[in-house]
Formats: C-alpha cells, structure tokens, sequence
C-alpha cells in the first residue's frame, strides 16, 4: 500500500500528500479533543498582533524576561514526545485543497478509494478532516488516511482506503 495521495483534476497545482509526516506538523489536530471541545472561529493575523503588542507592552514596563529554563524546556519535549506516541490526530483538508488552487469551474471533490468514490462540494470539503494516526501509530491496514466529516458524526464509520482526491 503506498503512503502517498495526489490531489489531481481541475487544479493548478497537482500536489502529492505524505500523511507520514504530518505528526509533526504545527496543524495537527489531537481528535481525542476537537470533536469534543467547542471550537471558536479565530482570526490567526487579529490574534498575532494582539499577542505582540501585549509583548510589547510588558518589555516596555517590565524590561525583557528571561528565557525558559533548560529543565522546562526539556519537561515540555518528553511531554509533547509521548502526546506524539499515543495520540490520534487528524489534520484540516482545507489549506491543502486552497494550495492545489481548484480552476474556477471546480464544484466536486472526489475521494477516491477502494471501497468506492466519496463526492464533496468544494466548499463543504474544506471543513473534512484528514485523520492520519491512530493511538501513535500511521493508519496502514486502511489509511493512508481516513476521511471524516467536520461534525465528527462517522468517526466510528470514516471513509477509508483513500487512494488519490480528484477535483471536478
């Protein structure tokens, strides 16, 4: 089974996803929590800029501070390691589809698998949830990912086996 999918059909840019190294990526979602917890919309440019002048501020009144310790620095590691070697995690299809640019005529996306094709409306595909491990470990019997939708309701009963994502 290749560990690979291709975004392929009516995009600008073919692109070719490796789930294997998504464990690492700052946009992994821990599914344990984000079908639970209630998510709120943010703006992530609103929030940077009010992250750096609270920043700001402090250094101004406070003087600069002084880094982490070495000790919690490494407590957060071993910490974030074992989150890593057990969690299930997922990932958000939305930037990867946005990066492909589907052409202007684009409406579908289409999941190929070997169970069948799966449609989505682009707009409606850009909330799905690409899950790529499951306890710590990558989805080889029926991965390379499984397709779930952005409530959560087929997390029992995802899409699965999916060999290449074409855009119609």
């Amino acid at each position: 089974m290749e560990f690979i999918i291709q975004i392929k059909g009516d995009v600008k840019f073919k692109l070719t996803l490796d789930p294997t190294v998504w464990i690492f990526d700052d946009r992994k979602l821990d599914l344990a929590k984000y079908f639970t917890e209630e998510r709120v919309k943010r703006d992530e440019l609103e929030e940077y800029k009010r992250g750096m002048g609270e920043h700001w501020s402090r250094e101004i009144m406070e003087g600069a501070t002084v880094p982490p310790t070495l000790n919690s620095e490494k407590r957060y590691k071993k910490q974030e390691k074992q989150e890593m070697l057990t969690g299930t995690f997922g990932i958000l299809f939305k930037p990867f589809i946005e990066n492909a640019e589907p052409v202007e005529s684009a409406e579908t996306v289409v999941f190929e698998s070997s169970n069948g094709e799966y449609s989505f409306p682009l707009e409606t595909s850009k909330g799905l949830v690409l899950k790529f491990s499951h306890e710590g470990k990558p989805l080889r019997e029926d991965g390379p990912v499984h397709i779930l939708l952005p409530d959560g309701s087929n997390l029992e009963n995802p899409i699965t086996n999916v060999t290449a994502i074409r855009v119609e």
